[in-house]
């Protein structure tokens, strides 16, 4: 039996996590009483006792817990932003290369994708890994995600009987341009500028679509050459590319609702091209991402536990 603890298991993405291990035959959860979440002597002990370590919690308390394990082979599980960009942890998307897979494979330390970057380093990893656009091509980023990304606030908000009509409207934020993903966007991707991003949270529980536009003339090539990379690249089980994914024209943002997996796809014409990634902001965008970096570090098969 594999020991695994969540400290911060009563997020969003904790939950999630929980939720699907639950239903596992070779996991035992190790839980602390509710009253002692936030002891920090309880949540040491709880680490120090697990095999696996996941953390769902804020930046600062996520360092916090990585230092407590400092003494001990626990393998830790970062879903937060802490530790994205720090070369000291496997960066847990296993799917843009072996390198990336070997380094989970290998690692006690390991960041899991925020959602938002997700979609945009599938989409453009590859193109400046394998020369088709330069590092220092200037992009923008159109995501829509469902409110669940905001956390149990934005979630009480959303689900108020007396909300704000405000909220049926999609709203864009991070408009100041400091949106915490960017440098791992940046990092992670190899560009040398981040992209122009345009968040937006819109009135569904989950559920995330990533575009990426691009002029031809930034291409060295053409789009049947982002085409075949992505076809080869992305063959599943858990991202995939598919030739179509709208519906008559149209793309819904929570067509992968409760899924873990993840759909590419290349739109537009030989001008203007769209690079969109369709997946739930709780799956691969975030507790998916999780397990499958489990799977991964303990030997287990890869989709185990997971919904595609």
């Amino acid at each position: 039996m594999i020991k695994v603890f969540i400290d911060g298991s009563s997020g969003t993405t904790g939950l999630r996590i929980n939720e699907r291990l639950s239903e596992r035959e070779d996991i035992e959860l190790i839980k602390i009483p509710e009253q002692h979440r936030k002891d920090d002597h309880a949540r040491k002990q709880a680490i120090e006792i697990s095999d696996i370590t996941f953390l769902c919690l804020p930046d600062d308390a996520a360092r916090q817990a990585v230092e407590m394990a400092k003494d001990s082979d626990t393998i830790i599980i970062d879903t937060s932003t802490a530790h994205r960009t720090n070369p000291e942890f496997a960066y847990g998307f296993c799917e843009l290369g072996t390198s990336f897979y070997d380094k989970i494979r290998n690692s006690k330390r390991i960041s899991v994708p925020g959602c938002h970057a997700s979609g945009f380093i599938a989409l453009v990893y590859p193109l400046v890994e394998h020369g088709l656009i330069s590092a220092d091509t200037l992009l923008t980023c159109t995501s829509i995600t469902g409110y669940s990304g905001g956390g149990k606030k934005m979630i009480a908000e959303y689900t108020s009987d007396d909300r704000s009509t405000l909220l049926s409207s999609p709203r864009l934020y991070g408009i100041g341009q400091t949106h915490k993903h960017l440098k791992e966007m940046t990092c992670i991707t190899g560009l040398e500028s981040a992209p122009v991003f345009l968040p937006i949270v819109s009135d569904f529980y989950s559920g995330m679509e990533v575009t990426v536009p691009l002029f031809a003339s930034q291409l060295r090539g053409g789009v049947e050459d982002i085409i075949k990379l992505y076809s080869n690249m992305y063959t599943g089980p858990v991202v995939r590319y598919v030739k179509q994914m709208d519906e008559n024209g149209f793309m819904a943002s929570n067509a992968m609702f409760g899924r873990d997996s993840m759909q590419i796809t290349v739109s537009g014409n030989g001008e203007r091209i769209l690079l969109i990634a369709g997946y739930d902001n709780l799956g691969k965008g975030a507790s998916g991402a999780a397990i499958e970096c489990l799977n991964i570090v303990t030997g287990t098969e890869i989709t185990k536990g997971l919904v595609l």
